[in-house]
């Protein structure tokens, strides 16, 4: 009997010399297909008028492994009333479009072209999970209001309010994509409004909380104390900070080039870094790994866990408040999450007087100061403003955490 596929071994996996076929234990019929190029796919067989067929769902990871299985059960479940899953509709013929052939068509025509790989990954799941599994042999155009409603109800239902609008967005740009295909005379979206009700955060933390997050991510060490800390010192984003690669970084000249499929702007970013960032870098365990990722324990992928990492960062917290003798039972930093550590080093910054149009360029944001006509003409790079705010914001966290060496820079000026 077949051992279940998990996610661990999928990652493993090295590159054959010859096409192989991983059977999944848990779900009959489904199997992980694995080219020579490394190139992962997901295929379910069965018998359907007396026939063998498959059926393939698509690429791992934009599939993933829970993905796959729900529609391979899916299939199987058409089978079983009777259909042929496999049958492709005729995109020209309106009447025969399934939901599952206009989605797929969506991700490889529109998504894969317009989106960063994270974003379409992210969509991929979303429309294969709430349109795909529950409707995929539907015709497209049988889809109304009350499925899409239902679909949202369920996921509110499960307390992801948030993850409800994200759904809501992602299935909104694909049905508006398929009537300007022609696909659809109108989008079973709406007039449906997005079930949560969200604010955009203003959490900034006090000078004691940076310095207590920063101690604390010192005690739990490599990965994510440094992960932390290079969050709080250079003010980028999560997702560009957890995937950088030593290729991206110019030791010499002390600059992080970050490039444009990983910027949430998709434009290339140049991110100073300041003497206390490339120290922190250097002391970095080098792991072996052909991706060169500076952020992983596997050298194949990125870190993960954030929510265990930020859980591990408040225990060390609450101990050290402890310690001395601050706090007993309560939570030391409420509602605080990693994303404020870069609206914190921008309003730090800007206490500290660096002009808003350079704290613009070190966030990467497009819109502000220099956003529209100004943005189009105004190419200057700012490198060295930005050096400078990142110079200066580091010697802010440095007092905060480190006062005697702080008191030392300030001689050495």
């Amino acid at each position: 009997m077949a051992k279940s596929l998990t996610v661990k071994q999928i990652e493993a996996l090295k590159n054959p010399s010859r096409r192989v076929e991983l059977p999944d234990g848990i779900t009959v019929g489904l199997y992980l297909v694995v080219q020579p190029s490394g190139r992962k796919s997901w295929a379910v067989r069965f018998r359907a008028r007396g026939k063998t067929k498959k059926l393939t769902l698509g690429t791992y990871p934009h599939i993933t492994l829970s993905a796959a299985r729900e529609m391979a059960r899916a299939a199987l479940t058409s089978v079983a009333e009777g259909k042929d899953p496999s049958k492709k509709a005729d995109p020209s013929d309106r009447a025969a479009m399934t939901v599952a052939y206009a989605v797929d068509d969506f991700l490889k025509r529109y998504v894969a072209a317009h989106n960063r790989s994270s974003t379409a990954r992210e969509t991929s799941r979303l429309l294969q999970k709430e349109l795909v599994v529950p409707f995929g042999d539907r015709n497209l155009t049988s889809l109304t209001r009350r499925d899409v409603a239902d679909r949202l109800d369920n996921i509110v239902d499960r307390g992801a309010q948030i993850g409800a609008n994200r759904t809501l967005a992602a299935m909104r740009r694909f049905f508006n994509w398929c009537i300007e295909r022609d696909y659809l005379q109108t989008s079973p979206c709406g007039r449906i409004k997005a079930p949560a009700v969200e604010r955009s955060r203003e959490r900034v933390l006090a000078d004691r909380e940076i310095s207590l997050i920063w101690e604390a991510s010192s005690r739990i060490g490599w990965p994510f104390g440094h992960f932390i800390k290079l969050l709080i010192l250079t003010a980028q984003r999560r997702s560009e900070v957890a995937g950088m690669r030593r290729i991206e970084v110019d030791w010499a000249a002390r600059l992080w080039k970050i490039p444009a499929e990983r910027s949430k702007n998709l434009q290339p970013h140049e991110v100073p870094l300041s003497e206390i960032s490339a120290a922190l870098l250097r002391s970095a365990p080098v792991v072996d790994g052909d991706a060169g990722l500076v952020f992983t324990t596997t050298g194949r992928s990125v870190i993960s866990g954030y929510s265990k990492a930020k859980w591990r960062v408040d225990q060390e917290i609450l101990a050290l408040l402890k310690e001395r003798a601050e706090a007993v039972d309560v939570k030391p930093l409420p509602n605080w999450t990693f994303h404020d550590l870069r609206r914190t080093a921008a309003t730090g910054m800007a206490r500290a007087g660096v002009a808003q149009q350079v704290i613009e360029k070190v966030l990467n944001h497009t819109s502000g100061s220099l956003s529209g006509v100004a943005g189009i003409y105004n190419r200057h790079a700012f490198t060295a403003e930005k050096r400078e705010a990142l110079e200066l914001w580091s010697k802010c966290i440095l007092g905060l955490t480190d006062p005697v060496a702080a008191a030392g820079e300030e001689g050495k000026g």
